[in-house]
């Protein structure tokens, strides 16, 4: 077992408090919550460091990852960064207004627009993603390849329900 940390002491605190309840739930969830807490602090940091906010590095991600020529409607950006028609739009607007997406129209619907990435935005979200996994490694550095891994193994077994349509 490695150093106790923070957690350790709460639910020390707790099983003395409360011998009456089983705590083991705060080992692991409030591990994950503290763990949440220092990755957004990091994915931060590193979405500063090119000019970008968390909520942009999201819809500039999920255009990059489409591959060639990096454009989706608003629709399916909604998808995959959940959220709203409203919120999407705005978001959209604020990033084409930074030229960091530009919208076109789509040639087989009058009505429809797809958002493309520009060069800039490119530019911008893959300097962040090498920052953030630079991040990321340090923060798993105490744990190796294997039991990497491991984790993400286990974890996925506790998000995957809840990512089930």
């Amino acid at each position: 077992m490695g150093a106790r940390d923070e957690v350790d002491r709460l639910v020390d605190a707790w099983r003395r408090e409360r011998p009456d309840l089983d705590v083991s739930p705060l080992e692991v969830l409030s591990r994950v919550s503290r763990l949440a807490r220092h990755l957004d602090r990091a994915r931060r940091t590193a979405f500063t460091a090119h000019g970008l906010e968390p909520w942009e590095f999201d819809v500039l991600s999920a255009l990059r990852r489409t591959g060639p020529p990096y454009e989706l409607s608003p629709g399916q950006l909604i998808t995959r960064t959940l959220v709203t028609s409203g919120t999407m739009t705005n978001r959209i607007d604020r990033l084409e207004g930074r030229d960091l997406v530009v919208r076109r129209p789509d040639p087989d619907d009058g009505r429809g627009v797809f958002v493309r990435l520009t060069a800039d935005g490119r530019a911008r979200v893959d300097a962040a993603l090498t920052d953030l996994l630079e991040h990321e490694r340090a923060i798993l550095a105490a744990l190796s390849p294997t039991e990497q891994s491991r984790l993400a193994d286990l974890l996925r077994a506790v998000v995957a329900p809840f990512d089930s349509p």
